[in-house]
């Protein structure tokens, strides 16, 4: 009784941390299809793989995103006395990159990343402590076809993975027009106002009536001419067209950092209730906060892992086949195996087992075909090929039995 309770002692004390996941198999299978959907739309378009530490100076969040962020990331100092932080997202690490060794690097610079990020929040649906983000950076242009390059891979990525969400863009050059007479302070907080849909608030503020009936009006393009000019916006809009890509106008996308810039997007899933945004990117100028020069960029960020929630992934997992030997076999069965491998995820029993509970196993953990060898086996070098879906059986020499198995659908 007292070793149980010690037990359950351990696995308390051991309990995965609050806000993480463990991944399976199965899951894992699902999520690497997806990744390497994104990989391969990403490296079509001439985007190359970039990676960055998993830690980080504080600083370099704190200077992009402001003091208040240490409340909602892991940070600590090491050993050494330097504060450091777990990245709590993937842009200013990649900018950090540009500051430090690629500013005389030839122009455009396109990136692509995949990893993990952290941050101290409440976890809830949609959202965990650790999380994955896939995004790219575009450095090195202000122009239209930037912008549209950045926004039309956006709508691929998800395409790739069956996902028609459609587009959302807005201009905060147009917003900014709107509260441009007024201080920076309320400035920035109209924006997040605006970001939060609070517009019971925003109407509180000089020109929020403005800015409301821009973001809520039929024609918002027609609207938004009245205090700015959006000469930029169409031409994206144009490009986005003639690339046959599907968008909104939505001036109540809105950011609360200066280093926005101009053009903002955000994509939305059906069905994921108020965490449905699985995509948001813009154009922003970061580099010369950390020491680098003043250039232009445009990027976005998927949160893969509501991305994950959003979409039914049917990716064709290989056929599995587990070799049955009997007692007498098993070290030839060794050698079978290793042929096998060569060409088939494949199986072999490390448990001593009979071989009515080899295959009791193999239907039971969903193996494709099971190869059954014994002293016959042996002495013909034709092997037993079982399928367990349909329980026929046929004798094949090895390379039968992969051709065999290769094509089976």
């Amino acid at each position: 009784m007292k070793a149980s309770e010690d037990n359950r002692d351990v696995k308390r004390r051991l309990a995965r941390p609050r806000g993480t996941r463990d991944f399976l198999p199965g899951a894992m299978a699902k999520r690497r299809f997806a990744e390497l959907r994104f990989r391969n739309v990403a490296e079509r378009w001439g985007y190359g793989e970039i990676a960055t530490p998993a830690f980080e100076p504080l600083d370099l969040f704190t200077i992009k995103s402001g003091e208040a962020i240490k409340d909602e990331i892991y940070s600590f100092t090491d050993r050494g006395g330097r504060a450091l932080a777990l990245r709590p997202e993937l842009t200013a690490p990649v900018m950090r990159v540009y500051a430090n060794e690629l500013q005389s690097a030839p122009k455009p610079l396109k990136f692509y990343y995949f990893g993990d990020c952290f941050r101290y929040e409440r976890p809830q649906s949609g959202r965990y402590r650790q999380f994955w983000q896939f995004g790219v950076e575009l450095i090195g242009s202000e122009r239209p076809e930037a912008d549209a390059e950045v926004i039309a891979l956006a709508q691929h990525m998800l395409r790739s993975l069956g996902l028609e969400a459609k587009i959302h863009v807005g201009s905060l050059d147009v917003l900014r027009a709107v509260f441009c007479e007024l201080d920076d302070e309320t400035c920035a907080l109209a924006m997040r106002l605006i970001d939060k849909g609070d517009f019971d608030r925003l109407q509180e503020l000089p020109h929020g009536d403005t800015a409301i009936s821009i973001i809520e009006a039929p024609d918002p393009l027609s609207e938004a001419q009245s205090v700015a000019s959006i000469d930029h916006l169409l031409q994206v809009l144009e490009l986005l067209d003639t690339l046959a890509i599907a968008y909104d106008v939505d001036f109540g996308i809105a950011r609360g950092l200066e280093y926005y810039t101009g053009i903002v997007f955000e994509a939305y899933a059906h069905d994921l209730g108020a965490q449905n945004q699985v995509l948001g990117g813009g154009a922003y100028r970061l580099a010369h906060l950390f020491g680098g020069d003043d250039v232009p960029a445009t990027g976005f960020g998927i949160g893969f892992d509501r991305i994950m929630r959003a979409v039914t992934v049917h990716g064709e997992e290989p056929p599995r086949i587990i070799v049955v030997p009997t007692k007498d076999a098993r070290i030839y069965a060794l050698g079978i195996a290793d042929e096998l491998r060569a060409h088939v995820s494949t199986d072999v029993d490390v448990m001593g087992r009979t071989v009515r509970a080899q295959l009791t196993y193999a239907n039971s953990a969903s193996f494709d075909f099971a190869v059954i060898i014994g002293k016959s086996e042996m002495q013909t070098s034709k092997l037993t090929l079982r399928n367990l879906r349909t329980g026929e059986q046929e004798s094949l020499c090895v390379q039968e039995i992969i051709d065999r198995v290769l094509s089976y659908t």
